[in-house]
């Protein structure tokens, strides 16, 4: 089995200062980080996502701009692949699934932003497509949201997903886990 990190959407908008900043960004980075650290001192193949905004009047990740910028915290190596998307969903309308089916890849170690949104969505699509996933959840982040004039804090927003994701579209670990063993999720 070839595992893979998936880092999605670790963009300069959802840091502090960012159009679209997220509760807990930094930690995730610095979690993001950890894990993108052991998989390039293993020698294991690492793909981001940078998301493209092509809605009109979007507010953040617009071209052309500093928030749409990869942050520094997991700044991609040359031989690195970047994938562009322009949906929530990282296989919809991109060559993800042709770059990993390439690789030869059937793991998926995911981790990044916004929770309810990219990842939820791209962990979703990866186990219809047949991957194994395994969702960093520390190294994920999210925002309040609100629903029918009800403010739905980030801590439960994160929780809620990461339990509808564990049964049966990944493994949920925090990065202590995934960094304790031989390095494998």
């Amino acid at each position: 089995m070839t595992q893979a990190l998936l880092l999605i959407d670790v963009q300069n908008d959802y840091f502090p200062g960012g159009n679209m900043e997220l509760v807990g960004m930094d930690e995730a980075a610095k979690n993001a980080r950890a894990v993108l650290e052991r998989f390039r001192a293993d020698d294991r193949p690492v793909f981001f996502v940078q998301h493209l905004s092509q809605r009109p009047g979007a507010t953040f990740f617009v071209p052309g701009t500093p928030g749409v910028e990869i942050n520094d915290a997991v700044t991609p190596r040359e031989d690195e692949p970047v994938i562009t998307k322009h949906f929530p969903n990282a296989f919809r309308q991109t060559e993800l699934l042709a770059v990993l089916r390439e690789a030869g890849i059937d793991e998926l170690v995911i981790c990044g932003a916004m929770t309810q949104m990219c990842i939820d969505a791209t962990t979703r699509a990866a186990f219809d497509l047949g991957y194994g996933c395994t969702v960093a959840e520390d190294a994920c982040a999210t925002r309040d949201l609100t629903h029918n004039g009800e403010v739905v804090p980030a801590r439960q927003v994160q929780a809620a997903f990461m339990a509808a994701l564990a049964m049966p579209y990944a493994s949920i670990r925090e990065t202590g886990m995934l960094l304790a063993g031989d390095g494998r999720a």
